[in-house]
């Protein structure tokens, strides 16, 4: 059996269409978000260097992440109706990630414990549709969730 061994809840400020999980120390990473973005919105995540990008469906609003930390490679999520999921890796200088989107980087930060290591990410997401079609009239808040589990790459 596999363990969790910390869960982060943080609302991300998303603009322009998404957000990022990026290296702590802004001086580990060849190139910061939004550097470099693909503003083509066809997948969920895309790993760049140090940062893993995470494509909203909408452009301003308020999301809710739950970013989870486990021992081993954690059993797939059922418990919500997940709209998109999708896996990626990022290597982690400090052990710790920032929230980052475009026009700064806000002061939450996941700790995922092990410094210089490489983690595997689980990124599942729900509420596109509905944020889509919101955050045309609005800047809605917690209709667009995010899950994040982390285990460390073998």
């Amino acid at each position: 059996m596999t363990i969790r061994v910390s869960r982060d809840e943080v609302h991300v400020h998303v603009d322009f269409y998404g957000w990022a999980l990026q290296e702590a120390d802004d001086s580990l990473i060849p190139a910061r978000y939004p550097s470099g973005k693909d503003d083509s919105k066809s997948r969920l995540v895309t790993p760049r260097s140090g940062r893993l990008d995470i494509a909203s469906a909408g452009h301003t609003h308020a999301a809710f992440l739950t970013a989870e930390v486990w021992e081993s490679e954690p059993p797939r999520d059922e418990g919500e109706k997940w709209d998109a999921c999708e896996d990626a890796r990022i290597f982690s200088h400090t052990g710790r990630l920032a929230v980052c989107v475009t026009t700064t980087k806000q002061l939450d930060r996941i700790t995922l414990g092990r410094p210089e290591t490489t983690w595997h990410a689980r990124v599942y997401c729900t509420g596109r549709d509905e944020v889509f079609r919101l955050a045309q009239l609005d800047v809605p808040e917690g209709i667009e969730r995010y899950l994040v589990q982390f285990w460390p790459a073998s």
